[in-house]
């Protein structure tokens, strides 16, 4: 379970984090989607890119210490909890899969977390 766990959030962690720095660096594909379609005002790109750094770190940092690992988890499992519910709530199905998929893993990792603590 130990491998599993590592393997998992270490996978998570750099994920989000990349979704983290196409947030910073302004890549127009998800620029389009979060501010467009998502209609999320631009102005909160950089807050959400810190949302999930900080969570990306704390899964990592997690891995030593288990309670800030639960905490990153559970935060990010609220952010992504958060991007399904607006994309539904503009009705965007298509644009859903990729914050659906994102929910799963980091659910994944919250439920390993746990079971290795």
């Amino acid at each position: 379970m130990t491998i599993a766990y590592l393997v998992t959030t270490t996978i998570v962690a750099l994920i989000v984090a990349f979704s983290a720095l196409g947030k910073i660096r302004r890549d127009p594909a998800i620029v389009k989607v979060i501010v467009e379609t998502v209609r999320v005002p631009e102005k909160y790109l950089m807050s959400l890119a810190a949302c999930e750094l900080a969570g990306a770190a704390g899964l990592l940092a997690g891995i030593l210490w288990p309670p800030l690992g639960i905490a990153a988890a559970v935060g990010l499992v609220i952010y992504f909890v958060g991007a399904v519910i607006s994309h539904l709530r503009v009705g965007d199905v298509k644009g859903l899969g990729p914050a659906v998929f994102m929910l799963f893993v980091v659910s994944a990792a919250l439920v390993l977390r746990l079971a290795t603590v």
